[in-house]
């Protein structure tokens, strides 16, 4: 009896639903109106006097988003892997880690490395007379530290799942064909592992954005304390709160269209 071959039928990825499905056009027609009335019908005067000050906080939320995200991945990678490989020292201490950053409010972490940390070292005349003391002695090292830290701890556990979930047949076939450690991880392990998590880490991007705010409470200036100061000095609550929303809602956007278009960047299995 002749043995049959079953072929698997090609991946063929679902389409991309229309933008013209009812309820999408009732959305966005909702949400036109929404916008006309805000503009129609609030005052707006006092933006060109802030306009700035507001391009400043936006660039600076901009530039602790970018680098606490990069800089906090960089340290997520090793305390994922460290989780599946050990040693134990090592993963015991990533355990550890990871369990008490995310076990403890992210403005508690900051003002215990703002008001802590930084009152530590300002005792210390070498410190002080140190070439990094102008800066150490600014909010903006503090509040980069704490979102690195955040960011870290979350993506760490994050990167844990996904060096655990490469299939281990693609790492026995890579040391069939003679790969070293270190290129085994470098072509295969942790190309692999990104690529599951990638949907993920967009959110936990989008949640680092907006955890972001928080600095403003150690006198950092960003976007959200630019605002504050608008609704100090102009005594409006809705507009200033508004175009901060609207502000928050373009960079999430952006976010998420630039991280699908990593997605479908990257070649996956097609069988």
């Amino acid at each position: 009896m002749r043995d049959e071959v079953t072929i698997m039928p090609a991946y063929t990825p679902p389409k991309a639903r229309s933008l013209l499905e009812p309820h999408r056009l009732l959305l966005m027609a909702v949400f036109l109106a929404i916008v006309v009335c805000a503009v129609v019908f609030m005052r707006w005067d006092w933006l060109p006097k802030y306009q700035d000050r507001l391009i400043a906080g936006v660039w600076q939320t901009l530039v602790l988003l970018v680098t606490t995200s990069f800089v906090g991945f960089l340290l997520a990678v090793p305390l994922g892997l460290v989780q599946v490989t050990g040693p134990r020292p090592l993963k015991w201490f990533a355990q550890g880690f990871c369990t008490i950053i995310r076990g403890t409010p992210l403005l508690l972490q900051l003002w215990l490395i703002y008001y802590g940390l930084g009152a530590v070292l300002a005792q210390y005349p070498e410190v002080r007379s140190s070439f990094a003391w102008p800066y150490l002695r600014q909010a903006w090292p503090y509040g980069f530290v704490a979102l690195v830290l955040s960011f870290a701890a979350y993506e760490g556990e994050v990167m844990r799942g996904a060096f655990a979930g490469v299939p281990r047949g693609e790492l026995e076939a890579a040391r069939a064909f003679g790969m070293g450690r270190f290129t085994l991880f470098r072509r295969i392990w942790l190309p692999r592992a990104i690529h599951r998590s990638l949907p993920t880490l967009t959110g936990e991007t989008v949640l680092q954005l907006k955890s972001t705010p928080l600095v403003a409470t150690i006198t950092v200036v960003d976007a959200y304390s630019v605002i504050t100061k608008v609704r100090a000095d102009t005594f409006l609550t809705y507009e200033p709160l508004l175009l901060l929303a609207a502000i928050y809602v373009v960079l999430t956007g952006i976010l998420v269209i630039g991280f699908r278009f990593l997605e479908n960047r990257i070649p996956s299995r097609g069988a």
